[in-house]
């Protein structure tokens, strides 16, 4: 069999499998800060982390798929090793930055919502002050 072949099958499997435990994860855990950043709505949190997980697959998928291509043959050993490696050093930055891009966002949306949150009083006003003669 041709190692160039060996080597794509080695970088599909690996690739596959870390973008599939990488989303499980985020999914998992991810769901507690979805629902704090939507303010308990816990419908809603559900539906857009499904739709996060969703489109996490297919731009992970996607770039795993265009990535796949191989210049030039490989011929050893060493250079399946050297193929495989720097395939999934690029996929594991891609899903890296990814998650780091994500979490940048809802941490913004999560702080907007704690801002609105806490401008409102926390009672209603019970009475109005007059404003003083010196004003």
């Amino acid at each position: 069999m041709d190692l160039t072949v060996v080597a794509y099958v080695i970088y599909l499997l690996v690739s596959v499998s870390l973008t599939v435990w990488v989303a499980r994860t985020l999914s998992r855990n991810g769901r507690l800060f979805l629902s704090d950043v939507l303010d308990g709505n816990e419908k809603l949190a559900d539906a857009v982390n499904h739709l996060l997980v969703v489109g996490f697959y297919l731009v992970n998928l996607g770039f795993v798929a265009l990535y796949l291509n191989q210049d030039d043959g490989v011929t050893d050993a060493r250079g399946v090793f050297e193929a495989v490696s720097t395939k999934l050093g690029v996929v594991l930055l891609v899903l890296g930055a990814l998650h780091l891009g994500n979490v940048f966002v809802l941490n913004r949306m999560r702080r907007r919502g704690v801002m609105e949150r806490e401008q409102l009083p926390p009672v209603a006003p019970q009475d109005w002050v007059a404003p003083s003669a010196g004003a």
